[in-house]
């Protein structure tokens, strides 16, 4: 079995646990940081659908919904050979902190280091987006539209 890439990134939000876990699992809350769409179902099985950039779609499914602590879905990209859908797993632990939200996110399976770069890229670009939303400011237009 071929080696794996993980992305691995903390961020500190000044919200409760509760007021993360609604921005990364209610449709409209989600595309607040992230994404021109969004479809989530966040139960075990469920469909996790977003499009991220206005031009593309991570598609994956909830594996573990543990309300206001953690998700793991699957993730991967809509058309992709080399990062398919549901081919690598996000795991997302959300940790009461000094009155806000530690969150832990590894993001495993990746394919490559090149692909492990793409991806520590856009968590670290998306994760400031939330961190801004979760402060009850607005991250303004996202640059990333239209990326592919």
């Amino acid at each position: 079995m071929p080696e794996s890439f993980v992305v691995r990134r903390e961020a500190h939000l000044a919200a409760p646990p509760a007021a993360v876990f609604a921005l990364m699992t209610d449709p409209e809350k989600i595309l607040r940081w992230m994404g021109t769409e969004a479809e989530v179902e966040p139960e075990p099985g469920g469909l996790y659908l977003v499009n991220v950039t206005g031009a593309r779609f991570a598609r994956g499914s909830f594996r573990e919904v543990v309300p206001v602590h953690r998700l793991a879905y699957s993730f991967g990209w809509d058309g992709s050979e080399v990062v398919p859908p549901g081919s690598s797993l996000v795991e997302i632990d959300l940790i009461e902190q000094g009155g806000g939200t530690l969150l832990r996110l590894t993001h495993s399976g990746l394919p490559s280091a090149e692909q492990c770069a793409g991806h520590e890229e856009g968590w670290a670009h998306y994760l400031r987006r939330l961190t801004e939303v979760a402060a009850g400011r607005n991250p303004g237009p996202d640059p990333f539209y239209g990326r592919r």
